[in-house]
């Protein structure tokens, strides 16, 4: 099993994390499939590979839109709490699909006891493996393709919802347009599409200033 998130480094959109159950030889059927890193795939590669994944193998997804994101991490106060919880979270409802799998590999993205800590019973069983650069195993490169996947597609639904569009990342086209999003819908709606604790908030708004 591999996990992995999305969205984590993205202004707009939800934090989404996923994991992938494969069974022993299907690291080379994902390679040969071309699945890698999705920080190096386009988003058509990446959707078009997701799609291979979830139907040859079992996966599981967190998606964290952005108003729950922004509660969750006043009550965290802290990034690597909360992707402790949802890859716990994840790799608990991969285990309930899949008993069998007795093996977790993680991106490390903090102290490795954050994420042993939010474990649940059945998770506390396995083998769990963080290290960083993880996304150099196939399994967890399946994981973040599966991720990023489902964060375009949240992503977009947004756009749509709104109207406006909402540019990945966090450099000079999202800060436009989150001076756009505020012109036409108000700061306080912000907190519906954002993840209000980048510094990007207080640029778009003028708080603070």
């Amino acid at each position: 099993m591999g996990t992995d998130e999305s969205g984590k480094g993205d202004y707009f959109g939800p934090l989404v994390v996923a994991g992938v159950c494969v069974p022993a030889g299907g690291r080379e059927v994902l390679a040969g499939l071309g699945v890698r890193d999705s920080k190096t795939l386009s988003d058509a590669q990446a959707e078009r590979l997701a799609r291979a994944v979830r139907e040859a193998y079992p996966t599981a997804v967190v998606a964290i839109g952005p108003e729950r994101y922004n509660a969750l991490y006043a009550k965290m106060g802290n990034l690597n709490r909360l992707l402790a919880w949802a890859h716990a979270r994840v790799i608990e409802n991969l285990l309930e699909q899949t008993p069998g799998c007795q093996e977790a590999v993680s991106d490390q993205f903090g102290d490795a006891r954050l994420l042993e800590r939010a474990l649940l019973e059945r998770g506390r069983r396995i083998s769990l493996t963080q290290r960083p650069r993880a996304e150099s195993d196939p399994v967890v490169a399946a994981a973040s393709i599966v991720a990023r996947a489902e964060f375009l597609r949240r992503l977009a639904a947004l756009a749509r919802r709104f109207a406006t569009p909402l540019p990945k990342g966090a450099g000079p086209p999202v800060l436009a347009a989150g001076r756009a999003f505020v012109a036409r819908h108000g700061a306080r709606a912000l907190a519906q599409v954002a993840k209000l604790h980048f510094r990007t908030t207080q640029q778009v708004t003028g708080a603070g200033a």
